[in-house]
């Protein structure tokens, strides 16, 4: 099958993810300087949930253009990523409100687990799908950053029923090891 319909799809509904994000989005109560820091907690988890949804698009897109063609398999695991980054602004907007709490740091972070573990699953199946000489199967390697993530969005979970604001501070650790610019997709194009 043909990949522009979930890419263009896929597209769609990552725009209507950050849209929604936006929209929760609360405005200072008042006209003040400190109503604006009040709600800055709510700007710094929008901000983090912004760069792992473009995290997200970007790795997406990256290995859509490396594929050929995709399987009926491959739509359902792409719609089974799409299901946990669609959870995002809720898990968001519930931390924003209380970020210093474990139910809601401990949920963000099983949403960024489980996008994750989807995200490895849809890759591992584009490879399986395009063979083990693929430039897919040659860009994703052992995939050391994703392995690395998941543990880490594992010991967050844990860490936010101890501490939350170390569970925070992951998220965001992951975050910026993933805008670091991974270029294993490219110079495998490249090779091929």
């Amino acid at each position: 099958m043909h990949k522009g319909r979930l890419e263009a799809f896929s597209d769609g509904v990552i725009a209507i993810i950050i849209t929604i994000m936006v929209l929760e989005l609360k405005r200072p109560e008042d006209v003040s300087f400190a109503a604006l820091l009040a709600i800055g907690p709510h700007i710094l988890i929008y901000a983090l949930s912004f760069i792992y949804v473009g995290i997200y698009w970007n790795n997406h897109h990256h290995m859509l253009h490396a594929a050929k063609s995709v399987s009926g398999g491959i739509l359902w695991a792409n719609l089974h990523l799409l299901f946990w980054l669609s959870l995002v602004p809720f898990t968001s907007e519930w931390m924003g409100e209380h970020y210093a709490s474990a139910w809601p740091v401990a949920a963000y972070g099983a949403v960024l687990l489980l996008t994750g573990a989807a995200y490895m699953l849809l890759a591992r199946l584009f490879v399986l799908h395009e063979g083990p000489g693929s430039v897919l199967a040659r860009a994703m390697g052992r995939d050391t950053k994703t392995t690395v993530s998941l543990v880490a969005y594992l010991a967050a979970i844990v860490l936010a029923f101890v501490a939350p604001y170390i569970s925070l501070a992951l998220y965001a650790a992951v975050a910026l090891i993933w805008l670091i610019p991974d270029r294993r997709v490219e110079r495998a194009m490249a090779g091929s």
